[in-house]
């Protein structure tokens, strides 16, 4: 090879190693940049963990207050109801009768007071009596002579 071969050979070596030089510095400015926005964003990651953390804290109180809430409603529900018990009861006209003997009404006590009644009164009613309810006060006892039986020997 003559030396103007070699000379130009070498001329081609350094153009390619320059250029290579040039896109490894062009590399190296762009991994930099790279560097620079993977920075960036993990810093902004890094608040959106942060955000989503609170977040998450916040809907757990929102969530026990939610449940504290359901229980109150079902608080305010039975209270409701038991009010309209005790406002029903307030507003019926009650007459409670004593003295007759236990188990004088039979099985049918609102019978047992229709014939009664009027017979206590004294009173001609025009209209047959009604009664909304009509019950005992106290449980029926069994009568005495079944409350005694004794077991077969």
């Amino acid at each position: 090879m003559s030396v103007l071969e070699q000379v130009t050979t070498m001329d081609r070596i350094l153009q390619e190693i320059t250029a290579v030089s040039r896109r490894l510095k062009g590399m190296v400015t762009a991994m930099t940049s790279l560097t620079l926005e993977t920075k960036s964003m993990r810093s902004e990651i890094a608040g959106f963990q942060t955000r989503v953390t609170g977040l998450e804290h916040q809907m757990a109180i929102m969530e026990d207050h939610v449940h504290k809430a359901l229980d109150k409603d079902q608080e305010l529900l039975s209270l409701c109801s038991k009010l309209t018990d005790i406002e029903d009861r307030s507003r019926r006209d009650n007459i409670r009768l004593f003295g007759f003997p236990e188990l004088a009404e039979g099985t049918d006590t609102s019978s047992f007071l229709r014939s009664v009644l009027p017979k206590l009164t004294k009173i001609v009613f025009d209209l047959p009596l009604e009664f909304q309810r009509a019950h005992r006060l106290a449980p029926k006892r069994k009568p005495p002579n079944l409350a005694r039986s004794s077991p077969a020997s």
